[in-house]
């Protein structure tokens, strides 16, 4: 199984390509967990480069949506909400919305943040977007609060309750992924 992952942070030290990079360590044998770091070169949503039109970054977002067999997005939280710059990424990976790569994808999203709530507010914002482009959406959250302290020097998490919850959140991408799989064969 292939999960492509998206962290919503364009910071060079960010906490989300850090908590994707330990969830790739911890993948299920048969998962691979590629961490896309392609979000700061898509341009500003713009219809009318939309469809054969649109820019070369757009199309490798699109391709690697389509290529994947599941999204894992880790994101921060601006203003209790999604950063701007991933909304923008999913805006353009929506579009147009009979051709989405995202229309029956099993996504999942966690997050984690400086604060003390761990973007719990951006997760569910995202879960609901994700829901809204017709990604078929894992119904739980991985809130990494006050993220310098979350991560060991080896970047693993330390609290072992955030080590089960990602550990189900993947099993629950994985089982979609697989439920997916099996209704295609139908």
């Amino acid at each position: 199984m292939r999960i492509l992952g998206i962290s919503g942070s364009l910071r060079s030290g960010s906490l989300n390509t850090r908590l994707l990079r330990y969830a790739a360590e911890q993948a299920p044998p048969g998962v691979e967990i590629t961490v896309w770091d392609g979000l700061r070169a898509i341009p500003p949503y713009d219809q009318d480069q939309d469809g054969e039109l649109a820019p070369e970054p757009v199309t490798r977002l699109r391709d690697a949506i389509a290529q994947a067999d599941g999204l894992l997005i880790a994101t921060p939280e601006y203003n209790a909400s999604i950063p701007g710059a991933l909304k923008n990424a999913i805006d353009w990976a929506s579009r147009p919305r009979a051709e989405t790569p995202l229309q029956g994808k099993p996504a999942a999203v966690i997050g984690a943040t400086t604060g003390s709530f761990g973007a719990v507010w951006a997760q569910a914002e995202l879960r609901k977007v994700l829901s809204t482009t017709g990604a078929r959406v894992v119904d739980l959250d991985l809130p990494v609060a006050k993220g310098e302290a979350a991560f060991d020097e080896r970047g693993a998490l330390r609290d072992e309750g955030l080590r089960a919850r990602l550990r189900e959140i993947l099993a629950g991408l994985t089982a979609g992924i697989a439920r997916t799989r099996e209704l295609a064969v139908r």
